[in-house]
């Protein structure tokens, strides 16, 4: 009788689940340090991408522009860019604007228009809103990417950027020229898309204001979640769970006034039967976080860096079905989805530790 041994499949011959690769570092005293780091760090984890997404947040970036927000658009076609413009010039003071420095890369193609824009709010245009800064500026960031065609802001924080793009991510940081920019914070972003096409306005990190998220894993609350967050303005024009991450944090922290712990008892909330040991304030407060927010509960694997202006926030889902690894030397932390990512960085951290799930890593800024 023959006999026929099954064969093992060759590397892009299956999809791995566990795909996608994030990385995060970050200088507790504010020292600034270059993008290098970043791309050596995620080029480790090479095979945890398929090419189809890389990207990178850099915090504390633009020192002689801290005070402006940073527009960082992609541009398909020229109308679009008149387009976007002509906003752009009825609703802020562009104090500058100039192609973003790139650099030809053999593995990065049909690469779109990239400009840079730092502005502030026109004062009468703001007035007249009767918003604050923050919500007025984010309100013209989603009403360019859902209105004005062919047109898409990816970043718009202050003293901050997002630089992505299809690629591997180490291919995509050698086009962005990230060695000759520098800052206290930079998070990383290796793509393995499961359900959603690879664009250039797909790949990760996703962004509002200063708040950038990487994420590997899949939310099968997707919908629920979606849902809930267009019902305060948000839109949710990439169909792709990271975005509507990004913006549930938003609305938390920012318009909700939680802190990043409270909103982490919210989108990585602790099983009932967990809360019913705590102590009676802590019932009351996780209690109360998940009947007021229960549509913002995110279910299924992943794991996330959240980056902001001053930290940076690290959190599994409550069953941890994603890998997270956080290190500590001296005033740098380290954040990674394998230790290999962490030591081709800081070979003899003082501490390793794998968070546990629904339990956040938050570091700031010293004062």
């Amino acid at each position: 009788m023959e006999i026929h041994q099954k064969r093992m499949p060759l590397e892009g011959e299956e999809r791995f689940s566990s795909g996608c690769a994030i990385s995060g570092f970050f200088n507790k005293n504010g020292d600034r340090f270059s993008g290098r780091d970043a791309i050596t760090s995620i080029s480790v984890m090479h095979d945890r991408s398929n090419g189809l997404g890389g990207g990178f947040a850099g915090y504390g970036i633009y020192p002689e522009y801290k005070d402006f927000y940073a527009f960082h658009i992609f541009y398909y076609g020229n109308e679009a860019k008149r387009n976007c413009e002509e906003y752009l010039d009825e609703h802020f003071d562009l104090i500058n604007l100039s192609k973003i420095p790139t650099e030809k890369h053999p593995n990065i193609t049909d690469e779109p228009l990239i400009w840079r824009y730092f502005v502030t709010p026109l004062p009468t245009k703001l007035a007249n809103s009767q918003l604050d800064e923050k919500e007025y500026t984010a309100r013209c960031v989603i009403h360019i990417n859902t209105d004005i065609k062919g047109a898409y802001v990816f970043s718009s924080g202050k003293n901050m950027g997002v630089f992505k793009a299809v690629g591997y991510p180490e291919d995509v940081g050698e086009f962005y020229r990230l060695d000759d920019y520098k800052g206290y914070s930079w998070t990383v972003h290796g793509r393995y898309p499961t359900n959603t096409p690879g664009w250039w306005g797909g790949a990760h990190p996703f962004a509002l204001l200063d708040y950038s998220v990487v994420h590997n894993g899949e939310i099968s609350s997707y919908d629920a979640n979606r849902r809930f967050i267009e019902m305060y303005g948000y839109n949710c024009t990439l169909q792709t769970d990271t975005e509507v991450i990004t913006y549930m944090i938003d609305y938390l922290h920012r318009r909700q006034g939680l802190t990043l712990e409270e909103v982490s008892h919210v989108i990585a909330a602790p099983f009932w039967s967990t809360i019913g040991r705590k102590s009676e304030e802590e019932i009351a407060e996780y209690t109360y976080l998940r009947n007021t927010f229960a549509s913002m509960l995110i279910t299924g694997p992943f794991s996330i860096i959240l980056g902001f202006n001053g930290g940076l926030m690290a959190l599994n889902d409550r069953l941890k079905l994603r890998s997270l690894v956080a290190a500590e030397k001296g005033d740098m932390v380290y954040l990674a989805s394998e230790e290999a990512a962490i030591r081709i960085i800081e070979p003899n951290p003082d501490r390793v530790w794998h968070p546990s799930g629904g339990k956040p890593v938050i570091v700031t800024l010293n004062k």
